[in-house]
């Protein structure tokens, strides 16, 4: 059996192989609700045989949207159509979870295909974001307001009650969104991080926000369910957040009853250098993972053979695709195939199955 299609088991949750749909905003939510997009969408990759399916980054409060079209849980509202979308993913074999985030001073923005610039506060459609500190992503963005300490505990608070939503809408996953410049992400580096209380300065005050709102989740959400944090274990600049704080941070967070890392980078500076490349994040993720914590690889993931040697060796214990699972939502029957591996196929696509499983390239 190819690695790539070894079952695994977290906890009583078992995905039925490495592959996981990464976290891709659609933005094609009003106020936050889900709908048939997004059902067709996140379903049509439980269809094509994937194990973990995780939904685009979903705001724990309205000012936490990165764009007005941004997927919600911050009204109970919400739940309902969650709710039919986790039953459809639960009923194809694959594990539902939600990625809950935070924008921070990445809040307010246009959708992508609007041009993606920050829509100001007092503009039609924006609203102030939030942040650490009064530090701008941009020179030519509006400063975000500096989070007092109300402010902090209202986050929490929002992150909490979010959690609990996530659990009624049928949820087995949660991933904590500490990456790519979103708030948890600001915390933590000290580019975005300039304060002089308890939440700035040393290391230990940086990541004090992530644990607190750890504790919070924790409160609400069931111990044999699964909780992920998503890092940028890397700023790529001086000065910034680095591999070796990542691997730090994975060692207490192993130690809070995190199951998993998922290990991205970048998306905090501007102007950061990234040497893109196929599988450029893998080192990251085969790093954190010495600490004995699980972690998943992402980033310039797209062939089989490629993912089942980064399970093969060691490198990560998933594997989450993105902008692949947009091209192919069935590239794991394709991979099956290419694999030499005989996989189930849902019994409406049987007929289109190839006959023979295509011999393993290499």
């Amino acid at each position: 059996m190819p690695h790539l299609f070894s079952p695994l088991k977290i906890k009583n949750i078992e995905l039925r192989n490495r592959i996981a749909v990464s976290p891709m905003c659609e933005y094609s939510s009003e106020d936050g609700f889900a709908n048939d997009w997004h059902l067709v969408h996140l379903g049509s990759r439980a269809v094509g045989g994937a194990g973990l399916i995780i939904t685009e980054a979903t705001a724990v409060s309205p000012e936490g949207r990165i764009s007005p079209g941004d997927l919600g849980i911050y009204k109970d509202e919400h739940i309902e159509k969650l709710k039919q979308i986790t039953g459809f993913i639960h009923a194809h074999g694959a594990v539902a979870g939600v990625q809950l985030v935070h924008a921070g001073r990445k809040a307010s923005h246009q959708r992508p295909w609007e041009g993606g610039a920050q829509i100001h506060s007092t503009a039609p459609g924006g609203w102030k974001s939030v942040a650490p500190s009064a530090v701008p992503f941009t020179d030519a963005e509006e400063a975000p307001l500096a989070l007092d300490k109300a402010g902090i505990e209202k986050v929490k608070a929002d992150f909490k009650v979010a959690a609990g939503r996530a659990l009624k809408a049928g949820f087995k996953v949660i991933e904590l969104h500490g990456a790519h410049g979103y708030l948890i992400h600001e915390f933590l580096s000290p580019i975005s991080n300039k304060r002089t209380d308890e939440y700035g300065g040393s290391f230990e005050n940086r990541i004090r926000f992530l644990l607190e709102l750890l504790a919070a989740v924790k409160e609400v959400w069931p111990g044999d369910n699964l909780l992920f944090v998503r890092i940028s274990a890397s700023d790529w600049t001086e000065g910034g957040w680095t591999s070796s704080d990542s691997v730090a941070l994975a060692e207490i967070l192993k130690n809070k009853g995190i199951d998993l890392i998922d290990c991205s980078s970048g998306g905090n500076v501007a102007a950061a250098k990234i040497p893109v490349g196929p599988g450029y994040q893998v080192q990251f993720s085969e790093a954190v993972r010495t600490t004995g914590i699980l972690t998943g690889a992402v980033g310039l993931i797209t062939e089989p053979l490629q993912a089942d040697s980064i399970i093969q060796n060691g490198h990560a214990d998933i594997v989450f695709l993105a902008r692949e699972m947009l091209r192919d939502p069935y590239f794991p029957l394709r991979a099956a195939h290419e694999l030499g591996h005989e996989v189930k196929w849902p019994v409406q696509y049987e007929r289109a199955k190839w006959q023979a499983p295509r011999p393993p390239k290499g």
